[in-house]
């Protein structure tokens, strides 16, 4: 039992270690060289376990996303003024609307290895200063890449982006096939610290929580 004891002491310091290393070390280590005035703002929202990025929509990001509205989500509306984009587990984002609906299945999937889907969701103005929302300017060339990145997470069929039928939380909200897998080494903060860095920002060197991502965005951006 001691020697149990003392197995799982050692590996709860070395995640205890790996997360403050993580937050600590910036990814990249140096700043990029600037690229011109931030004309572009974009958010990201958070909640305790989950990070989204929210872009600010206008007549050119609604036509690289034109399959949202041809799924059905009211992207066109004039009413809408971000297209919110989060990438996760497929057992845990379908099978978790709400905290009440926790299941032992999902959350197991999510520690070891889950396939991925994209989640879409449209959002009226969001107000700032807000305690989950982060707010940063990035010029053009970085927003194109990063919309560039976002278009890339979604996994394509014959007709394009492959909408996962019937599964959604509102009219509001669509769920897409996504590249890659999910664990808890690499999740959904890990993916929105890659495109944050495709956006020519700075986080820390591995961001598995939104408190992570969060602290490490305000000490190198």
């Amino acid at each position: 039992m001691r020697k149990v004891f003392r197995f799982l002491s050692m590996l709860l310091a070395a995640i205890v270690l790996a997360a403050a290393l993580g937050t600590l070390v910036p990814r990249p280590l140096w700043p990029a060289a600037s690229t011109g005035e931030g004309t572009r703002h974009i958010l990201v929202l958070k909640n305790p376990i989950h990070t989204d990025i929210a872009i600010p929509v206008n007549d050119t990001v609604r036509q690289r996303f034109h399959f949202l509205a041809d799924a059905g989500l009211p992207a066109d509306a004039p009413e809408v003024r971000y297209l919110v984009f989060g990438w996760g587990g497929r057992a845990f984002y379908l099978e978790t609307p709400t905290w009440s609906q926790l299941k032992a299945v999902p959350v197991m999937k999510a520690l070891t290895l889950d396939t991925s889907v994209m989640h879409v969701d449209v959002a009226g103005d969001i107000v700032e200063p807000h305690p989950d929302v982060a707010g940063f300017d990035i010029g053009e060339d970085r927003f194109a890449a990063l919309l560039d990145f976002i278009a890339a997470s979604f996994q394509q069929g014959p007709n394009g982006p492959v909408v996962i039928e019937n599964a959604h939380y509102s009219s509001f909200d669509r769920f897409y096939e996504a590249k890659g897998h999910f664990n808890a080494l690499v999740g959904c903060n890990t993916w929105t610290a890659a495109a944050l860095r495709t956006a020519g920002m700075r986080t820390g060197w591995w961001n598995p929580l939104p408190v992570s991502l969060g602290l490490s965005t305000r000490l190198y951006n």
